[in-house]
C-alpha cells in the first residue's frame, strides 16, 4: 500500500515549536524541518539543503532563518536562500521545498501532497485535545511498524485481554472478544466498531480513574477515520449508577506514517471528569505510556515477521478482524482514487460523533 498524500496529517503538538525550537521529522518518507517565525508564522521545509543535501535540522537557527551546517547557506521560512557565503549572487535553484503547516486543536497539521489543494476546511474536528470541557493527557510513541498495522491494532480491541492485562484488559472469564461488536460504516473513510460489556470486573486502569473496585459497566467504540486517525471512545461507570454520570474518555490515536516500516504515534487521552486533578492527569499519562509500550512491542515483532515471511495479515481472518479489514479496504479505495484521478482530493467527514451505550446496562 502507498500513502494517501493529499490529506492532512498530524505533525506534532503545537507547543513543540515554542521558544525558537526547530523540529526535524520524516513524514511519508520525506524529511521535514519545522519552526515558528517571530511573527507567529509556522513553516515546514524539506529537511535538505539543495547544495550538498545536508539536513537543515542538523544546522542551527539564526534569527528566523535556518543555517546549513556544511557551508553556512541560510534559508527563510519561505524556502528561499537568503545567504550564500563567498558569493553575492544566489542561484535561483538554491531554494527548499515547503509544505503547508497549520495549527488546529492544539496540534500541528501538515499536508504532504499538492500544496495548492491544501484546504484547511478538511482538517478533522478532534477538538477534545484542546477543549475546556475535557482534560487531556498527551504523549508520543515512535513505532517500528507500518502505520497500517497500528490502525489494525486500534480497530481490533479484542487483543486487550492478552496484550494489556496489566492495564485495560479483562481476565479470562471476561475476555473482550466474547462481547459482540457492531461494525458500522458512517461515511466514506469513517468506520465505527462498538462494543458493550455489562457487569464486569474493573481492570486496573478503570478502577483507578473511577476510584472504584467493584463491578462496572463498560462501553467502547473503536473509530477509524482515513487516512490514519483512530479514536477509542469509551465510558465506564459502577453497576447500579447511571451512564449519564460515566467517566468518559476520547483516546485520540494520531498516526502519521514516517516510512513504510515506522510510524509517528501522537496520542491524547481526554477525559470528562476531575478536570483539574493534575495528579490524575499524570497518572493517566503514565498508565497510557505503559499500555502503548505493550502495543509497540507487539507491532515491532509483527513488522519483523512480515518482512521475514512476506505476505500480509491476517493470514486467517477471525471475527475480531472485521473492523481492521474494512478500514484497510476503505483506505485502499481512497488511495486508488487518488492514483487514478490526479484531481481527486479526499474530503473526510469532519465530525466524529460521541458514542453511548445502546441500552442502560446492569
Amino acid at each position: 500500500m502507498t500513502w494517501l498524500k493529499n490529506a492532512w496529517y498530524v505533525a506534532g503538538f503545537k507547543q513543540e515549536l515554542d521558544d525558537g525550537k526547530v523540529v526535524g521529522r520524516t513524514f511519508l518518507g520525506t524529511p521535514v524541518v519545522m519552526l515558528k517565525h517571530s511573527d507567529g508564522r509556522i513553516a515546514a521545509l524539506e529537511d535538505l539543503c539543495p547544495h550538498r543535501l545536508m539536513p537543515l535540522s542538523a544546522g542551527r537557527r539564526v534569527g528566523d532563518e535556518l543555517q546549513c551546517s556544511y557551508h553556512g547557506m541560510r534559508f527563510a521560512v519561505t524556502g528561499l536562500c537568503t545567504l550564500a557565503p563567498g558569493q553575492s549572487q544566489i542561484p535561483a535553484q538554491a531554494a527548499v521545498r515547503t509544505f503547508p503547516l497549520v495549527q488546529r486543536h492544539g496540534l500541528l497539521w501538515i499536508w504532504m501532497g499538492a500544496a495548492e489543494r491544501a484546504d484547511t476546511a478538511l482538517i478533522p474536528d478532534i477538538r477534545w485535545n484542546e477543549h475546556p470541557e475535557w482534560t487531556p493527557s498527551r504523549g508520543y510513541h515512535h513505532l517500528e511498524a507500518n502505520f497500517q498495522l497500528s490502525v489494525d491494532n486500534l480497530m481490533d480491541l479484542g487483543h486487550e485481554s492478552w496484550v494489556h492485562l496489566r492495564t485495560i484488559g479483562q481476565e479470562d472469564e471476561e475476555v473482550i472478544p466474547n462481547y459482540p461488536v457492531q461494525v458500522t460504516v458512517k461515511d466514506e473513510g469513517l468506520l465505527y466498531a462498538h462494543r458493550e460489556m455489562p457487569n464486569i470486573d474493573a481492570p486496573p486502569f478503570f478502577a483507578m480513574v473511577l476510584n472504584h473496585q467493584g463491578k462496572i459497566n463498560r462501553w467502547q467504540t473503536a473509530i477509524s477515520l482515513a487516512p490514519s486517525i483512530c479514536m477509542t471512545d469509551f465510558g465506564v461507570y459502577p453497576v447500579g449508577t447511571s451512564p449519564d454520570d460515566a467517566y468518559r474518555s476520547h483516546v485520540l490515536h494520531l498516526l502519521t506514517p514516517e516510512t513504510e516500516r515506522s510510524t509517528h504515534y501522537f496520542w491524547s487521552v481526554a477525559r470528562n471528569r476531575r478536570l483539574d486533578d493534575d495528579a490524575l492527569t499524570q497518572a493517566v499519562c503514565h498508565a497510557i505510556e505503559l499500555t502503548f509500550n505493550e502495543d509497540a512491542a507487539v507491532l515491532k515483532v509483527q513488522q519483523a515477521q512480515l518482512e521475514k515471511h512476506g505476505g500480509a495479515v491476517p493470514r486467517v481472518a477471525m471475527k475480531v478482524d472485521e473492523a481492521p479489514i474494512r478500514a484497510r479496504r476503505m483506505l485502499q479505495a481512497l488511495v486508488k482514487k487518488e492514483a487514478d484521478d490526479p484531481a481527486f482530493v479526499y474530503r473526510p467527514p469532519l465530525m466524529i460523533e460521541d458514542t453511548t451505550p445502546a441500552l442502560a446496562m446492569g
